[in-house]
């Protein structure tokens, strides 16, 4: 692909050439600009990306899925399930998985 970006709470764009880079990623969306000049938009639960110096890219994602993919009502039913859980984690482990899977609920939702 000629670039990519990665947009969570920023945005970090990839050209050619680009420097060599490892970075994580939370949730949010991934456009990948192909050669032909489309546009392939992902959501991607976490994961990371890195930039090697011959200029390819590689994501390790969690979890990823095609913008056109994501069902919303699936999505707030799925927040709304995670964050029951938040409030009737008793301990740490389990307040802090709900709290992740809120955070990636709450991304697909901003990415949908």
């Amino acid at each position: 692909s000629s670039g990519i970006n990665a947009e969570y709470g920023g945005h970090f764009g990839i050209l050619p050439q680009h420097v060599p880079t490892i970075a994580i990623l939370v949730p949010g969306t991934i456009s990948v600009h192909t050669e032909a000049g489309e546009v392939q938009k992902y959501f991607v639960s976490s994961g990371t990306a890195t930039i090697h110096a011959d200029s390819s890219v590689q994501i390790l994602a969690e979890e990823i899925c095609s913008l056109a993919d994501i069902d919303e009502g699936a999505v707030r039913a799925g927040l709304e399930a995670a964050q029951g859980k938040l409030s009737s984690a008793s301990s740490e482990a389990d307040k802090a998985a709900a709290q992740i899977e809120i955070d990636v609920y709450q991304g697909m939702m901003a990415a949908a």
